[in-house]
């Protein structure tokens, strides 16, 4: 089972559930733990191969599918019934595939440095990147790939943060991870099209040059979408600038936590 580390205030507090992106852990939501532990059950998982979960877990042909089942799994080891989930970058499609697959467990999504579609710059830095992986010390890669998605002075902590964690992660796991990219702009289509039903909140760096322009679009064509652009920030915009990203997060899950108890009322 994957590592877990939770925070429970009482049996009836709203669970909230943190999904970290590929190379990062559990630790990147540091900034946001103190937060939304006065409020609410906080769960924080690191991903299979990352912080003190176990690498080695892959077996052929596995997906983002196999990926949110072990986070469902450990939903049911501590008794969540259902959560509010917060993913950043490629933890937002694990967040978004949960969504999809067990929907009566998520109650929102708040999806950061959200990843809903490559463009042709992103499709090509990831090709380069797939033929030279497994020549190349994917440590080298992954710094070549932080400083393309936050080039930027003041994303230099988030950055740093994210390229220390990756120092943690086994070459092997990093090759597996980065496979799933390959397939990935059908299969996040269909996600976008499926999980309308489910209360999400895009939070987005102003500064995340290649991901905003699919989550306008995104946004545009699905009305029930919310979309927040944060200042100042780029891609990791929890660590970028935490304080407006916590605000953001815990206001909208306020909101659909009265929109659910007005409905139960009837």
């Amino acid at each position: 089972m994957l590592h877990y580390r939770t925070y429970e205030i009482s049996p009836t507090t709203p669970w909230v559930t943190f999904i970290h992106g590929a190379g990062g852990s559990s630790s990147v939501w540091y900034k946001q733990i103190r937060e939304f532990r006065k409020q609410h059950n906080v769960l924080l998982i690191d991903l299979r191969g990352h912080g003190q979960s176990a690498g080695g877990m892959w077996k052929k042909g596995d997906t983002f599918m196999d990926i949110s089942k072990e986070v469902i799994e450990v939903l049911d080891e501590v008794g969540i019934k259902d959560t509010h989930v917060i993913g950043m970058s490629l933890g937002t499609i694990v967040a978004q595939t949960m969504a999809d697959n067990f929907p009566e467990r998520v109650n929102s999504l708040i999806l950061g440095g959200a990843i809903i579609r490559f463009d042709i710059r992103t499709k090509l830095l990831l090709l380069g990147g797939r033929v030279v992986k497994r020549f190349v010390p994917y440590m080298l890669l992954y710094k070549l790939f932080a400083y393309i998605i936050m080039p930027r002075k003041q994303h230099e902590e988030s950055r740093m943060a994210f390229v220390n964690e990756a120092k943690k992660v086994y070459q092997k796991e990093f090759i597996k991870w980065f496979s799933l990219t390959k397939l990935i702009n059908p299969y996040l289509t269909r996600l976008q099209a499926s999980t309308t039903a489910i209360p999400t909140l895009f939070l987005m760096g102003e500064e995340d040059y290649l991901f905003i322009p699919p989550i306008e679009e995104v946004v545009r064509k699905n009305k029930g979408f919310e979309f927040v652009k944060i200042e100042k920030s780029g891609h990791v915009c929890n660590i970028d600038q935490p304080e407006m990203f916590n605000k953001l997060a815990i206001d909208y899950i306020a909101k659909i936590e009265q929109r659910k108890a007005a409905i139960q009322l009837g």
